[in-house]
């Protein structure tokens, strides 16, 4: 069986549990190696004022966060690195550089979303890779305010679907 190369895209929900359990879950079905990438989305102002610079920092950050976290759960290290401000760029460009056999998207639910708004997870099917879409699916997920012992949901959708996770 031949190691799979599994792109995760995730900013907000980059630390989140059903991204962990998806990695966790791809993990166990086959050989794989994982690898983060975090757009650079600028917040609030800084979208219109310094879109190519603002959200670095705050990606850096969740990048930093999050591998520990996905490595322990893939059972392997995670690779990772900030992406471009525009999603759909920091994907394209992942793909094209590094080449990958499957994306895991994680996204934030549907009203919070700017990136479902634009509807990325079918932008990211027509490239041409299988995609599982994770979506956390509790507000305090979708603030960064999660607790320790808080009451996790997940979401999972997938275009092949994962073993041992509801597919819509």
């Amino acid at each position: 069986m031949t190691l799979a190369r599994v792109l995760l895209v995730a900013n907000r929900t980059a630390t989140d549990r059903p991204l962990i359990e998806a990695v966790r879950q791809r993990a166990r079905s086959g050989p794989a190696s994982f690898h983060l990438v975090v757009p650079a989305t600028p917040q609030g102002l800084h979208r219109v004022v310094d879109p190519e610079v603002a959200g670095r920092e705050a990606a850096r950050r969740r990048l930093e966060l999050a591998l520990p976290a996905l490595g322990d759960a893939a059972g392997s290290g995670v690779t990772g690195h900030v992406g471009d401000a525009n999603p759909l760029a920091a994907i394209h460009d992942a793909l094209h550089l590094r080449g990958f056999d499957e994306i895991i998207l994680s996204t934030l639910p549907w009203r919070l979303s700017r990136w479902m708004r634009i509807d990325l997870p079918s932008k990211v099917r027509a490239l041409g890779v299988p995609v599982s879409h994770v979506t956390s699916t509790t507000l305090e997920q979708a603030d960064g305010a999660l607790a320790d012992g808080a009451q996790l949901g997940s979401g999972i959708s997938s275009s092949r679907g994962v073993a041992g996770v509801s597919v819509r």
